[in-house]
């Protein structure tokens, strides 16, 4: 029997797609499970959804880790499709005395990166490779194709990169996958975490590109009082304009369906979202970079209050709003303008995160990285994948160097084209009482980001006056004084 290219730890929803993916492509795979539940996915799988393949013989099946190391061929590519935390290291344990130096594992969850550096570290120095791979695009993308943001070992990237490239989504025929981790003169370098982490800000993105929609759902519904098939609808024209946007193109589908009742089921479900917490992994990362990511930030925010459901049904009956006013503008134009301000919000989102990129490789991880590329790895495959993402990569592609997008030529033209509606919505919705979070901290970042002179002087007085922390003069930066404050102060 010929040995596997490939082994895959793993059956549940993504595991069990990437596999037939895998053998899609051509590859040959060794399958494990390990507790006595997923041995029967093992056999299901094995029984069905595998001879569905036309080369169902690609795979091969193992009810123990020995004879699944054994069927692979060497250096062996190990892919873990589990859950993260304690799991992983459990099976890298139980993996590492079976493999010979130069194999390699790959863990393909939304592990948090210091955790994946420090098993990168740890099998560093046993000979054997890890690499963190970021996988992105649910059910679907794992079976046809997702964004794939790979980091770690480099050594193990070479040997697994044919591999990754072919499952991979594709977008303008190139492949959404390509290394994480660059040294200073632009070579590919080994980069510990740095997969998961790039993972964790595209994680964070996609709360806020959800929020962003969720806002624009709530004008719409709320003030304009659009009936859900006219926001779908808007949804659509939007999408089939310069906001071609598949997170787009799934709400709409979201906001038609009817249950079998025929009412819309969105609006029957509870007001209260969950989340895994790599929204909140990345603001903590954006507050220990000192980068501002006010739009994930308030994004995730977002999701908290939603969760005090049964405190904002109290709260609804005692705390008072403007008074209920009907909208009494021009309904066409509000809805482009909110088209507008969602358009405008991304900007500032995209640049946001681009910069904790930027700033936080650096110093985790001891890399730089190819902006361009990340925007080509998300153009398919993943849940924020977007035409949008074709601009951020030109910019890139222009000023490698760029700092931040609002500095791109672009992006400065559009802002300043719809900045107008942006603000006009963030209005609307304050006069009606409706909350826009992260409207209002992309508005108010932008602003800020704008402004040449700010009021942190008076904050820096403050922070002199209570802690003695000094503060610089405008005309002398970079030498720091202390005043007394309580000198002349009246008796």
């Amino acid at each position: 029997m010929d040995k596997a290219d490939i082994g895959v730890i793993g059956l549940a929803v993504m595991g069990r797609n990437l596999v037939l993916n895998l053998v899609d492509n051509g590859f040959c795979v060794s399958v494990y499970n390990r507790t006595t539940r997923q041995e029967r996915l093992l056999q299901e799988f094995l029984e069905k959804e595998a001879k569905q393949l036309v080369d169902a013989k690609k795979i091969i099946g193992s009810f123990d880790l020995s004879s699944f190391v054994i069927n692979i061929k060497q250096p062996r590519r190990i892919l873990l499709m589990i859950s993260a935390g304690q799991p992983i290291d459990y099976v890298v344990d139980e993996l590492t005395p079976l493999l010979d130096k130069g194999d390699i594992i790959m863990d393909g969850g939304n592990s948090e990166q210091s955790d994946t550096t420090r098993r990168y570290r740890v099998l560093r120095n046993v000979g054997l490779h890890f690499m963190g791979i970021g996988v992105s695009g649910g059910e679907e993308g794992a079976r046809h194709g997702p964004s794939i943001m790979p980091g770690g070992s480099l050594e193990g990237w070479l040997h697994t990169k044919d591999i990754l490239q072919a499952i991979s989504a594709k977008a303008d025929g190139k492949p959404c996958c390509s290394w994480i981790g660059l040294d200073i003169s632009g070579n590919p370098t080994s980069s510990e975490g740095a997969g998961h982490f790039v993972k964790t800000v595209h994680n964070g993105i996609g709360y806020a590109d959800m929020q962003l929609l969720a806002e624009a759902y709530h004008l719409m519904r709320d003030v304009l009082n659009m009936d859900l098939t006219e926001v779908a609808e808007a949804f659509d024209n939007w999408n089939a304009g310069n906001l071609e946007w598949r997170l787009l193109e799934n709400t709409a589908e979201i906001l038609r369906f009817k249950d079998k009742f025929g009412d819309h089921l969105v609006e029957k479900i509870r007001d209260a979202a969950a989340q895994k917490g790599t929204g909140k992994w990345a603001v903590i990362e954006a507050m220990n970079a000192g980068v501002p990511a006010t739009v994930i930030n308030e994004s995730v925010s977002a999701r908290f209050v939603s969760a005090l459901k049964n405190d904002r049904v109290a709260a609804s009956t005692k705390l008072v709003g403007p008074s209920h006013q009907k909208f009494d503008g021009n309904l066409a134009s509000m809805v482009d303008d909110i088209r507008k301000a969602v358009q405008a919000s991304k900007i500032i989102l995209y640049a946001q995160g681009f910069m904790l990129l930027q700033e936080s490789l650096p110093r985790l991880f001891g890399c730089y990285l190819n902006c361009a590329d990340l925007a080509q790895m998300w153009r398919g495959g993943c849940v924020i994948r977007s035409t949008f993402l074709d601009h951020v990569k030109n910019a890139f592609i222009l000023n490698p160097q760029l700092k931040n997008l609002l500095m791109d030529e672009y992006f400065i033209n559009t802002l300043a084209d719809f900045q107008m509606s942006w603000r006009r919505v963030i209005v609307t919705a304050i006069n009606h009482g409706i909350p826009a979070p992260a409207f209002s901290a992309a508005l108010s970042y932008y602003d800020s980001f704008r402004c040449p002179r700010l009021p942190a002087n008076l904050l820096q007085a403050q922070r002199d006056f209570y802690g003695a922390h000094t503060f610089e003069l405008l005309e002398q930066p970079g030498v720091f004084h202390h005043n007394d404050w309580n000198q002349g102060k009246p008796q």
